[in-house]
């Protein structure tokens, strides 16, 4: 038995009976991934803050939370353009939880009635990946630039918005389609076709050697 519930104190009761209603009320939790259907964007998540019961003699435990599932996973978007990630089992998340019943918006879209009458439920879960634990920070984040980068930082696109360049960096860079340059084309700082010559130039149907 809590030591409140001995005392007969009202005040005591009624915070007793507030902090037991608080405790089912669902807002936001940080969470493991463990699976991800990118087909429905949706994910299964494990949320990694732990759940506390009380035995009748009055001792308390710590549980795992049940599996969240269904859960929408958040990518930015707008205007027709969406940002997407390869979302991986073991990826962190923070889980936000709808304040009504979402099950038939998710289904149907639109403005709907709500199927059931729950309130902060861990049936309504959205998964927003990306929150991070100390253990898996990611090293060498920009504190000037924008970037979007692989974890280990190998390939990235970094946009400054001091000197407005955008830099690509990557042992590969593979481009699908036709390409078109407005400005100077340059390698190694140097001008491409601005100081290159042909050899061998002969007229009507020949050609010319190659660039030096």
């Amino acid at each position: 038995m809590d030591r409140r519930e001995r005392i007969g104190n009202e005040e005591e009761e009624f915070k007793l009976a507030f902090g037991a209603a608080q405790s089912n009320i669902w807002t936001a939790l940080p969470g493991i991934i463990q699976s991800f259907n990118a087909v429905a964007m949706t994910c299964t998540v494990q949320p990694s803050v732990s759940g506390t019961v009380r035995a009748q003699d009055g001792t308390f435990s710590s549980i795992n939370l049940p599996i969240l599932l269904d859960c929408p996973v958040f990518f930015p978007s707008g205007g027709g353009c969406t940002l997407t990630f390869p979302v991986k089992a073991g990826d962190e998340c923070l889980v936000v939880f709808a304040s009504r019943c979402i099950d038939a918006w998710w289904q149907l879209g639109g403005v709907q009635g709500q199927a059931e009458f729950r309130m902060h439920n861990l049936s309504d879960g959205f998964a927003l990946p990306g929150v991070r634990s100390q253990p898996r920070v990611l090293s060498g984040v920009s504190t000037a630039s924008v970037q979007l980068r692989s974890d280990d930082g190998v390939a990235f696109m970094d946009i400054n918005p001091a000197t407005h360049q955008m830099t690509l960096t990557a042992p590969n860079v593979a481009i699908n389609g036709n390409v078109a340059i407005t400005g100077t084309l340059s390698n190694n700082g140097k001008a491409v076709g601005s100081t290159h010559t042909h050899g061998g130039v002969q007229t009507g149907g020949g050609t010319t050697g190659a660039p030096t």
